[in-house]
């Protein structure tokens, strides 16, 4: 089976601006995702798709393709992450190129290593999945949290079921850490795509930093240095 790496890195931000090629410990952000994808030896090409000339130098300067740029329909806020995949895998099978498997890398999470990206692949053979997605376990769960009204008043606030409740006792809770989603390429034909033999690949929370903001590029620079 072939498979494909895309990690999607547009130009621009706008909390911090272009923070796909800012500089982390001494690399571009979006260097940490090429390197792994071809140190985990899982790819037959690893790609990256970008709006930006400049973002495709940076890219093939770490061994990435990046042999052409998206189209305007892709390259702005409104498109998301799997339109942009699907333009990539579109464009390489009208040039003849084909693959069974496709990841979806995120640049902003630099802290995956290659052993989750094989472990991944490990999960979507074991399970005869059709899709695999990196979650991590939540620092607070969900059950200790509500909304607020505008009066700002807690009555209420804790559902009763769980007041009494020790932390450790509660049930573990998990979010989607955007770190990696793994899915066959007939997945992308789907109306619903992970709904269906999705599996859940679990990652502890010091790999699963997802960069957004000054903040989540200080801790990553921790956790690095």
């Amino acid at each position: 089976m072939s498979s494909i790496a895309v990690i999607a890195a547009r130009s621009g931000s706008k909390g911090l601006p272009d923070k796909n090629i800012r500089e982390l410990c001494g690399k571009p952000l979006l260097a940490y995702s090429i390197e792994c994808a071809l140190q985990s030896g899982q790819f037959d090409k690893v790609f990256v798709s970008t709006d930006s000339g400049k973002y495709a130098e940076i890219a093939e300067k770490f061994g990435a393709d990046a042999s052409f740029l998206r189209t305007e329909a892709t390259s702005g806020d409104a498109a998301g992450s799997w339109d942009v995949v699907k333009e990539v895998i579109y464009r390489f099978e009208q040039m003849g190129e084909f693959f069974d498997r496709i990841m979806l890398l995120q640049p902003t999470s630099p802290l995956r290593n290659i052993t989750d990206i094989r472990n991944s692949f490990a999960l979507m053979e074991e399970k005869g999945a059709n899709s695999v997605v990196a979650v991590c376990e939540m620092e607070h769960s969900p059950l200790w949290s509500n909304t607020l009204g505008e009066d700002l008043c807690m009555d209420n606030f804790r559902r009763k079921n769980y007041c009494e409740v020790r932390r450790q006792d509660l049930p573990k809770y998990y979010r989607i850490n955007g770190a990696i989603y793994l899915v066959n390429r007939e997945e992308l034909e789907q109306p619903e795509m992970l709904r269906h033999k999705c599996y859940a690949y679990i990652m502890p929370p010091e790999r699963s930093i997802d960069i957004d903001t000054e903040l989540d590029f200080k801790i990553a620079e921790c956790y690095m240095g």
